[in-house]
């Protein structure tokens, strides 16, 4: 009699905050935020550009397509990680809303310089002065940025200093490492 081969899984974090790690799982999840923002909003509720404007607008309406599909990807990978993160009590959730911000940011910023202006593959808006546009969609891309950038600070800091305490013990000052499992940490 044949048993089936056992099923090898990764040992639990014990409730050790995984701070890179749920940053990186919240960026994709705020590339895909702004994405799907940007998508919605700009390209079709108010028909303000496609992805790819200089073509005809059938090649507009694919190039939305693959866009939308590549926010949806990066959604469905961030949150597949942070689930992981959650079966293994790892989630740090200032890391993953600092994540979040610093990816909704970095799309805001790539998106209004690099393919507004360096590779003009479409503008905010079309036949009007871009002035106001341009410096609204940076500016908010700065100011993703730097929100996410001081919640992560404020993430690491206070896993340094709560020492062997979890995130949640550290906010709640009780609970110390002990054990594994869903004991007290």
């Amino acid at each position: 009699m044949a048993t089936a081969p056992a099923v090898r899984r990764p040992p639990p974090d014990d409730g050790t905050p995984r701070l890179k790690r749920s940053a990186w799982s919240g960026v994709l999840i705020g590339i895909a935020t702004a994405a799907f923002v940007d998508e919605t909003v700009f390209h079709q509720l108010l028909h303000w550009h496609h992805f790819y404007d200089r073509s005809t607008p059938g090649v507009g309406l694919v190039s939305d397509g693959l866009f939308h599909a590549f926010g949806w990807f990066a959604l469905v990978i961030g949150l597949v990680l942070v689930a992981d993160l959650r079966r293994r009590d790892a989630l740090c959730g200032r890391g993953l809303a600092g994540g979040i911000l610093l990816g909704a940011g970095f799309f805001q910023l790539y998106d209004g310089t690099l393919q507004h202006k360096l590779l003009k593959l479409h503008q905010i808006r079309y036949h009007v002065d871009l002035v106001g546009y341009d410096w609204t969609w940076n500016v908010l891309a700065v100011l993703l940025l730097i929100a996410g950038a001081l919640l992560m600070r404020s993430a690491a800091r206070r896993l340094r200093t709560a020492g062997p305490l979890t995130e949640k013990a550290a906010e709640t000052g009780t609970g110390t490492a002990t054990g594994t499992g869903g004991e007290s940490r």
